[in-house]
């Protein structure tokens, strides 16, 4: 049962996945009970969590088997938590690719003017290209865009459309998978093929490899940035029980 459960959630596609959550949150506290493992976003506790990623970037024990939360997804709940005061200034936001594991309570939460964009996604509001943004110059008070920017074609363009949705005062974060090991990031448009693309950039459908110089890059976009190393405030025991990723760095972008 568990090996199946496992495999289901690495292998539908993720629309799919988000049309059955609704089965996963009941099958999961039972066939996972236990309390070694905690989620910040849905705040359950487990015997283990899932393993999770490509064959290329495999991960075990990080995928939450009840709300879908990743590694990511706790840094960013546990930032937003303790860091920010999301939960309760009135915001107007722009969530692009909305993850599953916050867009009901995004949705729900009552200070937020909460609006979702994707491509294609079938929970977003709106539709539309990254690189092209139909919306009006400083209209939001906060971004998100997680794991988009190793897809498209221009990063920078679509840095820079961000950049210019977003209201003067305001703070996004765009998580990105991030090589810590390579000083600048790795691009290489003739790596077409899913197979190669996945050996080369992590994931059959990234188009470059993030390296330590993304924060220049969003800077270059106009962003002030910030690296929130909320590891180090947090611990090693609590690091391992939220399963996150002690090399992540956790960039909040600012417009000035």
């Amino acid at each position: 049962m568990k090996k199946l459960y496992s495999w289901l959630l690495n292998t539908l596609p993720r629309p799919l996945l988000i049309r059955m959550s609704y089965l996963f949150k009941r099958v999961a506290p039972v066939v996972y009970k236990g309390n070694k493992v905690e989620c910040t976003v849905c705040e359950k506790k487990f015997r283990k969590f899932l393993s999770y990623g490509s064959k290329v970037a495999a991960r075990d024990n990080v995928l939450c088997p009840y709300c879908l939360s990743l590694e990511r997804h706790r840094l960013l709940w546990y930032y937003l938590n303790h860091k920010t005061n999301f939960f309760e200034a009135e915001l107007k936001m722009l969530h692009m690719a909305p993850e599953q594991c916050f867009h009901k309570t995004f949705k729900e939460m009552k200070n937020l003017d909460y609006t979702t964009g994707d491509i294609e996604s079938p929970i977003a509001d709106i539709h539309f290209d990254l690189h092209n943004i139909p919306l009006e110059d400083n209209s939001f008070d906060v971004i998100f865009c997680n794991h988009v920017l190793e897809h498209v074609e221009d990063a920078h363009q679509c840095m820079t459309e961000l950049h210019r949705v977003m209201k003067s005062g305001g703070w996004g974060i765009f998580q990105v998978p991030q090589d810590t090991n390579r000083e600048e990031t790795y691009e290489d448009p003739s790596i077409t093929s899913p197979e190669e693309r996945e050996k080369h950039f992590w994931q059959k459908d990234h188009v470059r490899l993030f390296g330590l110089d993304y924060p220049k890059k969003l800077e270059a976009a106009g962003f002030r940035v910030e690296n929130v190393r909320l590891q180090d405030e947090i611990g090693p025991e609590m690091v391992e029980r939220y399963r996150i990723q002690k090399n992540e760095n956790l960039y909040v972008c600012f417009k000035d």
